[in-house]
């Protein structure tokens, strides 16, 4: 255990056994704090609420401490040089696009907050992504201007020399300027509501990535609705180390306590280490929300594994987090169960699962009411919005759909007959994106006829919950006549003593349609073959679910989010896709 660690648990057990520790209460009965808007438009971003915050602390990262003023005034400033830079005069970009690059710290947010002052919209990018999709980024948003963090300059230098786009270096005052009290509160009135805020790409699994265009109306209605639903204070502080172009890290994660006065610890990047270091310390702030990607978790659990041995500490982690973290979520990618119950064995916490998308943000919660949470599931509607679960009508007359389900945050209905049916999400409200940035025909095509945004995912309604079955396209396995689940199979699977993680895919099959195929990564010094494998998923799984394949691979590739991209994994395994392998281990 490093020394730094081995003092911090000296001091922790000494003051456990000393005295109890004391309770801090959270809860929905407290008040949100409330500031006014420096706009009257309900659809203002939130940099317009920063200065009723004033002097609470924004942020906190490798560069220090940073005040809601310290935020808006050198926001205020860089909007200024970039207006200065692209000549416009009036401080209003009308939606020009405006590329940056910063690393988890004040940067990003301030980078974000000039680009909405400027009238932009912002296009965030990622350090890790190749040069090739970089330049697409900047050029497929058509980007007027790219702001560079300090370090990541030269980086950026020949992507835009290339592309003949103006490079903007942020200045140190970025990190650490002074608020002044001069030019605050100067920039001239909007009309914020269907203005667009964000282009965020996806993951460009099916295709060339598309950029997801939202509004202003669009992430405040998120915003507000997590908000409300998360019970979000002034008083919390969130532990953030997840990366900031996508929607979890940059709503969840930092728009959401901005909007509410709270604090956010900012990691430059994920260390389990140092977020074990933050759970435990008794510096303030004093974390108290933490939000992560099942494959932090897991990273998370292999450390306490690791270092977190003797049972005196394990008492002391466990009563840590109970008592002074009020809630912990998990989503971006589907929660294993395994790992949902060590983690509340850990820390005492049932991890809340929610259910979002780049294209409507969140959509779906579980409760904040531990009690009523359903692992496994992802809750009911966030406000505003609509959900329904449908599938194809055959007889193309009138409706385009049968409607299985149709629910919204109050109550869900289902059709007679369609109890727990399995058909494809489609979502419906403010959350939902403007449209794919340049691609009209493929935005038509995302929606139906009567106006609901089709998510590709397969759900079912139970237990007054709703349920993710997969995304339709890679996740639900047509196989011999009968349609498999891979999330459920993976779920159980899980729960083989040998199995450290596992990917299930659908690979095509002259016979059967697609057979069965489970990719598995060992617990250190396990073996396992594929019929001890069939003998025991049979206990749990039924016949035509079991896994006809088995491929043993070091390692399961995910992005930072902890997602698969399952169509890589076909074709590196099954280039053809003819023919049965044996069992291989790449």
């Amino acid at each position: 255990v490093p020394p730094r660690v081995v003092m911090t648990f000296q001091r922790l057990v000494c003051a456990l056994a000393s005295r109890q520790l004391a309770p801090i209460r959270h809860g929905g009965s407290r008040p949100l704090h409330v500031a006014h808007a420096a706009r009257s438009d309900k659809s203002a971003p939130v940099f317009t609420r920063a200065l009723a915050f004033g002097e609470r602390v924004a942020l906190v990262d490798q560069h220090g401490v940073h005040t809601y003023k310290d935020l808006y005034c050198r926001s205020l400033r860089l909007s200024q040089e970039i207006c200065r830079l692209l000549e416009c005069a009036g401080q209003d970009l009308q939606e020009e696009r405006i590329s940056f690059m910063c690393s988890n710290d004040v940067s990003y947010v301030v980078a974000q907050w000039a680009s909405w002052m400027s009238g932009g919209i912002a296009v965030p990018l990622f350090r890790k992504h190749p040069q090739a999709d970089l330049e697409y980024f900047i050029q497929d948003s058509r980007s007027s201007v790219v702001l560079a963090g300090q370090e990541y300059v030269e980086l950026l230098s020949p992507v835009v020399r290339k592309l003949g786009v103006p490079l903007l270096p942020l200045p140190p005052a970025v990190y650490n300027g002074a608020a002044e009290e001069h030019g605050v509160g100067e920039l001239p009135e909007r009309d914020w509501r269907d203005r667009g805020a964000m282009i965020i790409y996806t993951s460009g699994t099916t295709g060339r990535p598309k950029g997801v265009l939202s509004t202003h109306h669009n992430i405040r209605a998120v915003v507000t609705g997590l908000v409300h639903k998360w019970a979000w204070t002034k008083d919390d502080v969130i532990l953030h180390v997840l990366p900031l172009h996508h929607v979890h890290g940059v709503v969840n994660k930092l728009l959401c306590p901005l909007w509410v006065g709270a604090t956010c610890v900012m990691l430059p990047e994920f260390s389990a280490q140092l977020v074990w270091e933050k759970f435990l310390s008794s510096e303030t702030p004093r974390i108290n929300v933490f939000m992560a990607v099942p494959t932090i978790y897991t990273k998370l659990m292999d450390y306490y594994d690791k270092h977190f041995t003797q049972p005196h500490v394990q008492d002391f982690v466990r009563a840590v987090c109970e008592e002074k973290i009020r809630l912990m979520v998990s989503g971006s990618a589907a929660l294993p169960l395994p790992v949902l119950e060590k983690w509340k064995n850990i820390t005492g916490h049932t991890l809340l699962e929610r259910y979002g998308m780049t294209e409507i943000g969140m959509a779906l919660s579980n409760p904040l009411t531990v009690a009523a949470r359903l692992p496994g599931s992802v809750g009911t509607p966030l406000p505003g919005v609509e959900v329904r679960i449908v599938s194809e009508n055959p007889q193309k007359e009138g409706c385009p759909y049968i409607l299985h389900a149709e629910g919204n945050e109050k109550d869900t209905r289902v059709t007679p007959g369609f109890k727990e049916k399995e058909g494809e999400l489609l979502v419906r409200g403010p959350t939902v994106f403007r449209e794919y940035w340049g691609k009209p025909e493929e935005t038509k095509k995302a929606f139906t006829s009567d106006g609901w945004f089709k998510t590709g995912d397969t759900a079912m309604f139970k237990d007054g919950s709703y349920w993710i079955r997969g995304r339709t396209s890679v996740d639900i396995i047509k196989t011999g006549g009968y349609k498999v689940s891979a999330l459920e199979v993976e779920r159980l699977l899980l729960a083989h003593p040998s199995i450290k993680d596992v990917a299930v895919i659908g690979v095509p099959d002259m016979t059967w349609g697609q057979r069965v195929t489970a990719v598995v990564t060992l617990e250190e010094g396990h073996s396992l073959s594929h019929r001890e494998l069939k003998e025991w998923a049979r206990g749990v799984l039924a016949p035509y679910a079991v896994p006809s394949e088995l491929l043993l691979v070091e390692e399961i590739p995910r992005n930072q989010m902890g997602k698969i991209n399952k169509r890589d994994l076909v074709r590196q395994f099954y280039p053809h896709s003819q023919g049965a392998p044996e069992a291989r281990h790449p």
